[in-house]
Protein backbone atom coordinates (compact mmCIF):
# COMPACT_ATOMS: atom_id res chain seq x y z
CA UNK A 1 0.00 0.00 0.00
CA UNK A 2 1.20 3.26 -0.76
CA UNK A 3 1.63 6.15 1.55
CA UNK A 4 -0.35 8.99 0.97
CA UNK A 5 0.87 12.70 1.76
CA UNK A 6 -1.64 14.06 3.95
CA UNK A 7 -0.76 11.12 6.24
CA UNK A 8 2.87 11.08 5.77
CA UNK A 9 2.83 15.14 7.08
CA UNK A 10 0.64 14.45 9.77
CA UNK A 11 2.88 11.90 11.38
CA UNK A 12 5.37 13.65 11.29
CA UNK A 13 3.34 16.53 13.10
CA UNK A 14 2.55 14.02 16.01
CA UNK A 15 4.97 13.08 18.73
CA UNK A 16 6.16 9.87 17.89
CA UNK A 17 6.60 11.17 14.10
CA UNK A 18 9.18 13.97 15.36
CA UNK A 19 11.11 11.47 17.48
CA UNK A 20 11.16 9.34 14.36
CA UNK A 21 12.87 11.84 12.92
CA UNK A 22 15.06 13.03 14.94
CA UNK A 23 16.17 10.07 15.42
CA UNK A 24 16.74 8.96 11.53
CA UNK A 25 18.57 12.50 11.17
CA UNK A 26 20.98 11.74 13.83
CA UNK A 27 21.56 8.10 12.52
CA UNK A 28 22.39 10.17 9.03
CA UNK A 29 25.48 12.30 10.57
CA UNK A 30 28.25 9.57 10.19
CA UNK A 31 26.70 8.66 6.77
CA UNK A 32 26.91 12.17 5.32
CA UNK A 33 29.92 13.46 4.06
CA UNK A 34 30.50 16.73 3.39
CA UNK A 35 29.77 18.00 0.08
CA UNK A 36 30.66 21.78 -0.91
CA UNK A 37 27.75 23.40 -2.94
CA UNK A 38 25.58 20.32 -3.52
CA UNK A 39 22.79 20.04 -5.97
CA UNK A 40 20.41 17.69 -3.31
CA UNK A 41 16.87 16.16 -4.23
CA UNK A 42 15.22 14.49 -2.03
CA UNK A 43 12.91 12.06 -3.46
CA UNK A 44 9.72 10.57 -1.66
CA UNK A 45 8.96 12.79 1.80
CA UNK A 46 12.05 13.63 2.82
CA UNK A 47 10.94 17.09 4.37
CA UNK A 48 12.25 16.61 7.96
CA UNK A 49 15.50 15.41 6.69
CA UNK A 50 15.84 18.31 4.15
CA UNK A 51 14.86 21.12 6.81
CA UNK A 52 18.05 19.93 8.84
CA UNK A 53 20.66 18.65 5.88
CA UNK A 54 20.01 20.99 3.28
CA UNK A 55 21.54 24.80 4.91
CA UNK A 56 24.79 24.12 3.58
CA UNK A 57 23.43 23.00 -0.31
CA UNK A 58 23.85 25.57 -2.92
CA UNK A 59 20.38 23.93 -4.19
CA UNK A 60 17.60 21.80 -2.95
CA UNK A 61 14.63 20.17 -4.36
CA UNK A 62 11.86 17.67 -3.09
CA UNK A 63 10.57 15.36 -5.66
CA UNK A 64 7.51 13.57 -4.23
CA UNK A 65 6.25 10.67 -6.87
CA UNK A 66 2.57 10.97 -8.33
CA UNK A 67 1.42 8.09 -6.32
CA UNK A 68 1.99 9.51 -3.02
CA UNK A 69 0.99 13.35 -4.01
CA UNK A 70 2.75 16.75 -3.00
CA UNK A 71 2.73 19.42 -1.06
CA UNK A 72 4.51 22.97 -1.07
CA UNK A 73 7.67 23.36 0.58
CA UNK A 74 9.47 25.18 2.27
CA UNK A 75 6.14 27.33 3.73
CA UNK A 76 8.08 30.82 3.51
CA UNK A 77 10.03 30.99 0.45
CA UNK A 78 9.81 30.29 -3.49
CA UNK A 79 8.70 26.23 -4.09
CA UNK A 80 10.65 23.97 -4.43
CA UNK A 81 8.47 21.22 -4.62
CA UNK A 82 7.97 18.85 -7.65
CA UNK A 83 5.41 16.15 -8.24
CA UNK A 84 7.50 13.24 -10.46
CA UNK A 85 7.28 9.87 -11.60
CA UNK A 86 10.39 8.47 -9.77
CA UNK A 87 11.50 6.43 -13.15
CA UNK A 88 11.14 9.52 -15.57
CA UNK A 89 12.52 12.35 -13.07
CA UNK A 90 12.64 15.73 -14.77
CA UNK A 91 16.68 16.50 -14.53
CA UNK A 92 19.12 16.34 -17.37
CA UNK A 93 22.03 14.17 -17.30
CA UNK A 94 24.80 14.14 -14.32
CA UNK A 95 23.19 17.25 -13.08
CA UNK A 96 22.67 16.25 -9.51
CA UNK A 97 25.58 15.45 -6.82
CA UNK A 98 23.19 13.80 -3.56
CA UNK A 99 20.18 12.43 -3.24
CA UNK A 100 17.83 11.38 -0.07
CA UNK A 101 15.32 8.57 -0.44
CA UNK A 102 12.73 8.47 2.57
CA UNK A 103 9.65 6.79 2.18
CA UNK A 104 10.40 5.95 -1.75
CA UNK A 105 12.36 2.59 -2.30
CA UNK A 106 9.83 0.64 -0.49
CA UNK A 107 6.73 2.13 -2.66
CA UNK A 108 8.63 2.26 -5.94
CA UNK A 109 6.74 -0.24 -8.35
CA UNK A 110 10.04 -0.83 -10.27
CA UNK A 111 13.09 -0.01 -7.80
CA UNK A 112 15.28 -1.13 -10.70
CA UNK A 113 14.29 1.58 -13.07
CA UNK A 114 13.95 3.95 -10.20
CA UNK A 115 18.06 2.96 -9.29
CA UNK A 116 18.56 3.58 -12.58
CA UNK A 117 17.33 6.83 -13.27
CA UNK A 118 19.10 7.77 -9.93
CA UNK A 119 22.25 6.79 -11.68
CA UNK A 120 21.48 9.15 -14.43
CA UNK A 121 20.72 12.33 -12.68
CA UNK A 122 23.95 11.25 -10.62
CA UNK A 123 26.96 13.61 -11.65
CA UNK A 124 30.31 11.27 -11.20
CA UNK A 125 31.22 10.31 -8.06
CA UNK A 126 27.93 11.79 -6.48
CA UNK A 127 26.12 10.23 -3.56
CA UNK A 128 23.02 8.23 -2.85
CA UNK A 129 21.71 7.74 0.66
CA UNK A 130 18.81 5.41 1.42
CA UNK A 131 16.57 5.01 4.22
CA UNK A 132 14.51 2.18 4.00
CA UNK A 133 12.24 -0.15 6.83
CA UNK A 134 14.15 -3.43 8.01
CA UNK A 135 12.35 -5.84 7.08
CA UNK A 136 13.60 -7.66 10.68
CA UNK A 137 12.22 -4.44 12.56
CA UNK A 138 9.36 -4.40 14.85
CA UNK A 139 8.15 -0.50 12.64
CA UNK A 140 7.95 -2.68 9.65
CA UNK A 141 5.22 -5.00 11.13
CA UNK A 142 2.88 -2.17 12.62
CA UNK A 143 0.58 0.11 10.46
CA UNK A 144 0.14 2.96 12.39
CA UNK A 145 3.26 4.80 10.84
CA UNK A 146 4.60 4.96 7.25
CA UNK A 147 7.03 2.61 8.16
CA UNK A 148 4.39 0.22 7.98
CA UNK A 149 3.39 -0.07 4.82
CA UNK A 150 5.52 -0.79 1.59
CA UNK A 151 8.00 -3.24 1.06
CA UNK A 152 10.64 -3.16 3.81
CA UNK A 153 14.19 -4.18 2.88
CA UNK A 154 17.09 -6.28 4.66
CA UNK A 155 20.36 -4.54 3.96
CA UNK A 156 21.84 -7.39 1.78
CA UNK A 157 18.68 -7.09 -0.39
CA UNK A 158 19.05 -3.06 -0.64
CA UNK A 159 23.06 -3.47 -1.19
CA UNK A 160 22.25 -6.60 -4.09
CA UNK A 161 20.09 -3.91 -5.71
CA UNK A 162 22.43 -0.94 -5.61
CA UNK A 163 25.51 -3.38 -7.04
CA UNK A 164 22.70 -4.21 -9.37
CA UNK A 165 22.29 -0.61 -10.83
CA UNK A 166 25.88 0.84 -10.77
CA UNK A 167 26.22 1.62 -7.43
CA UNK A 168 28.80 0.88 -5.12
CA UNK A 169 27.81 0.52 -1.32
CA UNK A 170 29.75 2.17 1.14
CA UNK A 171 28.70 3.13 4.74
CA UNK A 172 26.03 1.86 6.88
CA UNK A 173 23.63 2.94 9.52
CA UNK A 174 20.75 1.68 11.65
CA UNK A 175 17.63 4.15 13.24
CA UNK A 176 14.21 3.39 15.43
CA UNK A 177 15.22 1.14 17.77
CA UNK A 178 12.55 2.03 20.24
CA UNK A 179 9.06 0.72 19.91
CA UNK A 180 6.21 3.00 17.58
CA UNK A 181 4.64 3.63 20.44
CA UNK A 182 2.60 6.41 21.27
CA UNK A 183 2.76 6.30 25.53
CA UNK A 184 4.73 9.15 26.79
CA UNK A 185 6.02 6.58 29.24
CA UNK A 186 7.31 4.90 26.73
CA UNK A 187 9.14 7.39 24.12
CA UNK A 188 10.52 8.64 27.28
CA UNK A 189 13.08 5.84 27.11
CA UNK A 190 13.70 6.78 23.41
CA UNK A 191 16.97 7.53 23.77
CA UNK A 192 17.76 4.82 26.38
CA UNK A 193 16.63 2.43 23.32
CA UNK A 194 18.61 4.23 20.67
CA UNK A 195 22.37 3.23 22.23
CA UNK A 196 20.93 0.17 23.58
CA UNK A 197 20.35 -1.42 20.17
CA UNK A 198 23.01 0.24 18.21
CA UNK A 199 25.40 -1.59 20.57
CA UNK A 200 23.33 -5.10 21.37
CA UNK A 201 20.53 -5.53 18.46
CA UNK A 202 21.57 -3.76 14.99
CA UNK A 203 19.47 -6.21 13.35
CA UNK A 204 16.48 -5.28 14.61
CA UNK A 205 16.28 -1.60 13.67
CA UNK A 206 13.61 -0.21 12.70
CA UNK A 207 15.41 1.59 9.09
CA UNK A 208 18.09 0.47 7.39
CA UNK A 209 20.52 3.87 6.32
CA UNK A 210 22.52 2.95 3.32
CA UNK A 211 25.50 5.57 1.55
CA UNK A 212 26.34 4.82 -1.96
CA UNK A 213 28.19 6.42 -4.77
CA UNK A 214 27.93 6.45 -8.14
CA UNK A 215 29.56 3.73 -10.10
CA UNK A 216 31.22 4.31 -14.12
CA UNK A 217 32.60 1.93 -15.37
CA UNK A 218 31.68 -1.81 -14.80
CA UNK A 219 33.58 -5.37 -16.10
CA UNK A 220 30.27 -7.38 -16.72
CA UNK A 221 31.39 -11.38 -17.38
CA UNK A 222 30.66 -12.45 -20.74
CA UNK A 223 28.58 -15.93 -21.15
CA UNK A 224 29.75 -18.15 -23.83
CA UNK A 225 27.19 -18.50 -26.57
CA UNK A 226 26.29 -21.18 -29.27
CA UNK A 227 26.78 -20.58 -32.71
CA UNK A 228 23.52 -19.53 -34.04
CA UNK A 229 22.25 -18.87 -37.48
CA UNK A 230 21.81 -15.00 -38.86
CA UNK A 231 19.28 -13.99 -41.12
CA UNK A 232 20.92 -11.06 -43.63
CA UNK A 233 17.89 -9.23 -45.01
CA UNK A 234 19.21 -8.69 -48.75
CA UNK A 235 19.34 -4.90 -50.65
CA UNK A 236 16.21 -6.19 -53.09
CA UNK A 237 14.35 -8.83 -53.35
CA UNK A 238 14.99 -11.39 -56.37
CA UNK A 239 11.62 -12.05 -57.72
CA UNK A 240 10.81 -15.86 -59.17
CA UNK A 241 11.83 -16.05 -62.67
CA UNK A 242 8.53 -16.19 -65.22
CA UNK A 243 8.76 -17.79 -68.85
CA UNK A 244 7.48 -15.97 -71.84
CA UNK A 245 5.60 -18.08 -74.85
CA UNK A 246 7.27 -16.63 -77.93
CA UNK A 247 4.83 -16.91 -80.93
Amino acid sequence: MNADIVDLRSFYHTRLGRLAAHSIAMALVPVWPKLPDERLVGLGYCLPYLDRLGADAERVMAFMPASQGAINWPAHAASATALVMDDELPLPDASIDRVLMVHALEFSESPRETMRELWRILAPGGRLVIVAPNRRGVWARLEHTPFGNGRPYSKSQITELLRETNFTPGAFAEALFFPPSKSRAVLKFRSSFERSGRTFWPAFSGVNIVEAQKRLYQGLPVAARAARKVLVPALAPQGVPTTRNRP
